[in-house]
């Protein structure tokens, strides 16, 4: 039953387990484990979209939807991005509504990737987008974020990654896994050149709602490259509503027709039910459930950033999603020994920085998706790994 009789297409052989995913996996295996790895929100989906999706179903509003979503959803997301964020120049005809951000990205890339082709990602960078490439047999080229430029892309190490090959850059900002965010002035140093090389623009803003410290800047407010721009987002960060898969991209009309057509011959269309509650979270409530969120993980982001500090591990304070990327390079460990070391000895689950990308070597990103109290726990073991460290 087990024997391989089959051989994998070649982008799939080569395609590597996911360091972050293992590390989850075994936390799965092992008891009393204190996990700081997930990037999911603890705070249960607020009440108003939970009853919104069930009344779906109560009020048989069950039917498959059209493939591009339900329209009053995409008439909606327009609307929350024109009057929240100040986003013009869209339609619901430039919306199409997938299975979480992430199918989002997974079909701009199939509908622009070809052999040869490639595509910047950034360095360190969410774990999905080098892969993506890969599958679409285009090539990954690897913009470094630096520390000391608080993981912001520059005009520097952009201009280093452009050439003759170079179709579309995926951004991900606030950024997972550093928290890092680009503002107004950052993105206006940065579009120039990717307007002048004609770049795709593929920008996951998916934490854009978990931006701390100032207003939020979606990179749609540059009217001048919305041409060459797809905005994805979602509903599971800001909404707590991981689980309920559903997301979105907003692009050129030619780009969501050609989304579409791959979406439509794969997976249809995404539940009617989590549509619905969808439309409910983006009302004036949703808004305020937001505002909520965003204040605690604030909260949580503060302490834990003074916490490690405190204990000599150097980290920045990210200014956005719910993550903070430590520097580990202190201990003489790589990334992958702190972190299987911290699991083995203190039963403490963190992320090792090279799980995103070569950059991140030295560095280990932890989560602050979780109670206050848990993250007290978790910081005192890992206060005290650290001290048994020292001592060896």
């Amino acid at each position: 039953m087990d024997q391989e009789l089959f051989a994998l297409s070649e982008v799939v052989s080569d395609l590597p387990e996911s360091l972050l995913w293992q590390f989850f996996n075994l936390t799965c295996s092992m008891d009393n484990v204190i996990s700081l790895s997930v990037g999911e929100p603890d705070f249960k989906t607020p009440d108003h979209i939970g009853v919104a999706g069930m009344s779906a179903i109560y009020d048989e509003k069950t039917c498959l939807e059209q493939s591009f979503g339900n329209d009053v959803l995409r008439e909606r997301i327009v609307s929350f991005y024109r009057d929240v964020h100040g986003v013009s120049g869209y339609t619901k005809d430039n919306v199409i509504v997938t299975h979480g951000a992430s199918e989002a990205i997974d079909l701009i890339c199939r509908c622009v990737l070809n052999e040869g082709d490639e595509c910047i990602v950034l360095d360190p960078g969410y774990i999905a987008y080098e892969p993506l490439v890969h599958l679409n047999r285009a090539k990954p080229v690897f913009l470094q974020l630096k520390e000391e430029d608080q993981f912001k892309v520059t005009v520097e190490n952009l201009k280093a990654c452009i050439s003759d090959k170079t179709k579309m850059i995926l951004l991900n900002y606030p950024n997972n896994p550093t928290g890092g965010v680009m503002n107004e002035e950052d993105y206006r140093k940065i579009l120039p050149l990717l307007k002048e090389h004609n770049i795709l623009i593929v920008q996951d803003e998916i934490y854009l709602e978990l931006t701390f410290d100032h207003k939020p800047t979606s990179i749609g407010i540059f009217e001048e490259i919305q041409d060459q721009l797809v905005i994805i987002n979602g509903f599971s960060k800001s909404y707590s509503m991981t689980g309920w898969r559903i997301g979105y991209a907003m692009a050129p009309k030619y780009l969501i027709d050609a989304m579409n057509r791959i979406h439509q011959y794969s997976l249809k269309a995404v539940t009617s039910m989590s549509q619905f509650a969808a439309m409910e979270a983006l009302n004036a409530r949703g808004v305020s459930d937001i505002c909520m969120h965003r204040e605690s993980f604030l909260k949580r982001r503060d302490y834990v950033v003074d916490r490690l500090n405190g204990m000599g591990l150097k980290t920045n304070r990210p200014e956005g999603a719910f993550y903070v990327f430590a520097n580990i390079q202190c201990t003489n460990l790589s990334s992958y020994e702190f972190c299987t070391k911290l699991l083995e000895e203190k039963r403490v689950c963190v992320i090792p920085g090279s799980s995103f990308g070569k950059s991140g070597e030295g560095f280990i990103r932890m989560s602050y998706a979780y109670s206050l109290e848990q993250l007290e726990l978790g910081l005192n073991l890992l206060e005290e790994f650290l001290s048994e460290l020292k001592k060896v």
